[in-house]
């Protein structure tokens, strides 16, 4: 009989323990493990929490004005990502071309970036307004630290950079626009913060 009474008392001590151990999982589980530092004694848990950018808010001096802000929030939010694209495929390339063995390989390479980059671009660009494609070449100086010009000279050479140059010259446009995010481009500068942290 104690015999009897040894087995069921183990089984019941058994089911509570797994029954703790389910409900110690999921408390964990629910719960969120970040770093922690002792301080006198103390232990202290560490949370980074995200920069928040704030800005004097704008004052507006009539609709128009204020029309235009939007209007450059949105074009922002459809060209900026854009520019990131770039910039990320300019450096992929610029690596790659540093592993061929020779130049001639460099320039074949070139053209098939070229051809990639056209075909996937050419019906997204044909959507930009004016103003849009204006702001890409900013926003791509800002990206790569260089203007689109002299990205264009360093991978095609200097007379694709001046043919591309006069093009964009005949609508008014300049591939060598370097941009200015404590001058000119202050108000985009403080768009594009915003946007990348998720304010806007």
């Amino acid at each position: 009989m104690n015999r009897w009474r040894y087995i069921g008392f183990t089984m019941l001590c058994c089911t509570a323990l797994s029954q703790y151990s389910n409900a110690q999982e999921r408390k964990i589980a629910d719960s969120y493990l970040v770093p922690l530092c002792i301080y006198k004694g103390d232990t202290i848990p560490i949370v980074k929490l995200p920069t928040i950018y704030v800005f004097k808010p704008l004052a507006f001096k009539n609709n128009k004005e204020r029309d235009a802000y939007y209007r450059m929030v949105r074009n922002v939010k459809k060209v900026y990502p854009i520019s990131k694209e770039i910039n990320q495929i300019v450096l992929e390339t610029y690596e790659y071309l540093q592993t061929l063995p020779n130049e001639k390989a460099r320039k074949r390479h070139i053209k098939v970036v070229e051809k990639g980059l056209k075909d996937q671009y050419t019906p997204q660009m044909k959507k930009l307004t004016f103003a849009q494609g204006k702001l890409l070449i900013k926003l791509v100086d800002r990206q790569s630290n260089q203007s689109s010009y002299e990205l264009v000279r360093a991978f095609m050479g200097p007379l694709k950079a001046g043919l591309y140059q006069t093009f964009a010259s005949l609508f008014g446009a300049s591939l060598k626009k370097e941009y200015d995010p404590s001058g000119e481009d202050q108000l985009t500068e403080r768009i594009i913060l915003l946007y990348e942290n998720g304010q806007l």
